[in-house]
């Protein structure tokens, strides 16, 4: 099969010395997709990003063989103009699409799509996306029949192009964040909204993490596209049919775990044991506006003032990876959240406790070593297309603790009946539900934790991407049409 998104599987750096090493890429996709390279062909295609991705797309222009934990993938990495990327990636991704699909938008005043944004959806967004069609279609050559599967936001224009050129290809496009319902969609510009849509219904499948996005979807089908809608189907003009399905991404437990014993995880434990007094709120997110940071201070803030009982002996740790800070709404919100962070510590704390402790660096080990000590894991996004920390918590946690998990994750529809729901814009109530949760009977928490970790384990990752798979498969074959294996 063909993979394309905007990050690959692998990074490459430069060492000291000058040599180029090669490490793992992060992110879910990785883990997901890592096993089929075990079972079958896999060419990935991808942004060559860091100066060494584009030595590395220089000097193999066709890809290189790179080895992943459970096999092989052909990686290749696209160096795309610099200043076209900046406007794909920096103007249009980040934060046109991205901050209108996870419904971010201050509406009285923002957003303001003038001639800036056309130009660099013309001259930014629509060059990358037909650079990956075209290395799509190279990749195809002479059998078309092999499955392409296209990921994220960053790549909706990419099906129509290939779909022009190559009718008989088989081509899934997965959206891996929110998809919101007709009237936010309606903030982007006609014609944007026009090509995105005409580019995903060149798709065979559209999948997402949760039904409710994917009705979502329908319901831009069928009236910002005047597309007929037939259950989980869009029917086109010309008969054909797109298929939109609903697939839950997970973690791997056993990688999970693994990862969880090594030293520097340990290391870790020691330190933010040793460190912590009383019961312990966790929050393991990044420095992005939909994560809703500055809200979950306020919630603590609320819970301080509402049950006092709690203060000097309750502490949020909050661990948060900074993300896209050469972008400024992402800039503004960084410093927000520091901001509040020592506020509400000047406000409570005293020379022996704080409140608030505030970590942002690049540190998955301390995040595993975090899952393990929590008593209450906190997660209140606005909008999330998945969350994978609600899934990764629980299965490592030692504390029978409890998570709080906002409704408009798509992961609280797989996980409601085991977490405490809560409205990420409600300040009380996401307060009430954090003394809820660290007042639960330690047997009740149990019961949860021990569900919900059960729950987790019994759909691991590799259903899902077995499962995307299967979908493209499906709707092939209904179409008249054949299937590489």
């Amino acid at each position: 099969m063909i993979v394309a998104a905007n990050r690959g599987p692998v990074t490459y750096e430069r060492v000291p010395g000058g040599g180029l090493s090669v490490r793992r890429g992060a992110g879910g996709l990785v883990s997901a997709l890592r096993g089929l390279a075990a079972s079958r062909e896999l060419t990935w295609i991808a942004s060559a990003i860091s100066e060494a991705d584009r030595e590395i797309a220089a000097q193999h222009p066709l890809g290189r063989l790179e080895q992943l934990v459970d096999g092989d993938a052909h990686v290749r990495l696209l160096a795309h103009d610099r200043d076209a990327y900046q406007r794909f990636y920096a103007e249009v991704a980040n934060p046109g699409l991205w901050f209108t699909q996870h419904q971010l938008w201050d509406r009285p005043y923002e957003p303001s799509f003038g001639a800036p944004f056309m130009s660099a959806w013309r001259t930014g967004y629509a060059p990358v996306n037909k650079a990956f069609a075209e290395a799509v279609l190279d990749e195809l050559g002479p059998r078309p029949t092999r499955a392409v599967v296209l990921h994220d936001y960053h790549l909706y224009l990419a099906p129509r192009l290939v779909r022009e050129r190559s009718p008989q290809a088989r081509l899934a496009l997965f959206v891996h964040i929110p998809w919101p319902p007709p009237d936010a969609v309606r903030v982007l510009p006609r014609a944007v909204v026009g090509e995105l849509l005409d580019g995903l219904l060149a798709c065979d499948v559209v999948g997402f993490h949760t039904n409710r996005w994917r009705d979502n979807f329908l319901a831009c089908c069928a009236e910002l596209a005047s597309a007929t809608v037939d259950g989980e189907t869009v029917v086109l003009s010309d008969n054909r049919r797109v298929r939109a399905v609903t697939r839950p991404i997970s973690v791997s437990p056993p990688e999970l775990r693994e990862a969880a014993t090594s030293a520097e995880v340990a290391a870790e434990e020691r330190r933010l044991a040793g460190d912590n007094a009383g019961q312990l709120i966790v929050r393991v997110d990044r420095t992005d506006p939909s994560k809703n940071v500055v809200r979950g201070f306020a919630a603590l803030e609320a819970l301080l003032e509402r049950h006092p009982e709690h203060v000097g002996r309750v502490r949020m740790l909050t661990l948060l990876n900074p993300s896209r800070q050469e972008l400024p709404a992402y800039a503004r919100y960084a410093e927000t959240i520091e901001h509040e962070a020592e506020r509400i510590n000047d406000r409570f704390g005293t020379e022996r406790w704080a409140p608030v402790h505030l970590e942002v660096a690049d540190n998955f080990p301390r995040s595993l070593a975090a899952y393990k000590l929590y008593d209450v894991l906190f997660v209140n996004a606005v909008f999330d297309g998945m969350n994978l920390v609600a899934k990764e918590g629980p299965l490592l946690n030692e504390r029978a603790g409890t998570v709080v998990l906002s409704d408009n994750t798509g992961a609280y529809e797989e996980l409601a009946g085991h977490v405490l729901g809560v409205n990420p814009f409600d300040i009380g109530e996401q307060a009430e539900a954090l003394h809820t949760a660290l007042a639960l009977p330690l047997e009740e928490r149990a019961t949860r934790a021990r569900s919900l970790a059960a729950l987790i384990e019994g759909h691991p990752v590799e259903a899902w991407s077995a499962g995307v798979i299967s979908d493209l498969a499906e709707a092939v074959e209904s179409s008249g049409r054949t299937i590489e294996p």
